[in-house]
């Protein structure tokens, strides 16, 4: 059962990280189209400078949850990522947008909640105090 986990988490890890990076780099230069880009952001009444930051934060994001070591990091790159896409969600529900637009972020949402519960015992904070 432990190569099962191992197997899905790195799967889920890889593609979290992939999608996190595509949509960081899309918003980072400042992409018209694209999931997250200028014209989605504009069109949800967002600032065009929140851009930056997300793609910033999602970059750190990614590399926070891929390197060994820095738990209490990681809980918060998975929380952030959770956060960041559950907003996405509710921002493109709040405006009407078909449900093809909720695909991109609900699976990064899916695979940010995969990847959380299946990360290594070594990847997880210790809360037991001795």
């Amino acid at each position: 059962m432990e190569k099962r986990n191992k197997i899905i988490y790195w799967i889920a890890t890889v593609w979290l990280a992939l999608g996190m990076l595509a949509t960081g780099a899309v918003q980072l230069f400042k992409a018209k189209e694209g999931a997250g880009g200028l014209d989605s952001l504009t069109r949800l009444g967002y600032p065009v400078y929140l851009l930056t930051i997300l793609a910033v934060w999602k970059i750190i994001g990614v590399i926070t949850v891929l390197i060994p070591k820095f738990t209490l990091l990681k809980e918060w790159a998975y929380a952030g990522f959770f956060f960041a896409m559950s907003g996405a969600i509710f921002s493109h529900l709040a405006v009407g947008d078909d449900l093809k637009e909720l695909f991109g972020p609900v699976l990064l949402l899916v695979l940010t909640i995969v990847s959380w519960y299946f990360r290594p015992a070594d990847r997880k904070i210790n809360l037991l105090i001795k």
